[in-house]
């Protein structure tokens, strides 16, 4: 059995339900990374121009969850955000109050790195 993996008119497909990858379904409603049920908050500067941004790893949710979890996040700290691959980053250093908002859930927070 053999199975389309690129088509000329919608490029890359999934291999699951042999939809575009953009418009894949399969992929959608699933929790995006494997989780140990540590959340991890880091601040990142690499690759930025110097300018700060708060990461925030390991949450057991789907990606329309980890959405709305990022506008939370953005109006309660008054910034910009984002998630890329499953991870939220919110701009600024916003590591202390994103902490507090995740315990206050009931998470197991840890800060990551320096």
């Amino acid at each position: 059995m053999s199975r389309v993996v690129y088509s000329t008119e919608q490029g890359r497909l999934c291999p699951e339900c042999q939809q575009a990858v953009a418009g894949c379904i399969c992929r959608r409603n699933r929790p995006t990374a494997r989780h140990d049920g540590i959340v991890r908050v880091s601040l990142e500067t690499k690759g930025r121009q110097g300018k700060g941004v708060t990461l925030i790893k390991g949450l057991p949710l789907d990606t329309s969850a980890l959405t709305q979890l990022c506008k939370h996040f953005k109006t309660a700290c008054g910034s910009g955000g984002t998630v890329k691959d499953g991870v939220i980053e919110i701009q600024g250093d916003q590591v202390v109050l994103v902490m507090d908002h995740l315990k206050q859930q009931g998470l197991v927070v840890k800060r990551s790195g320096g």
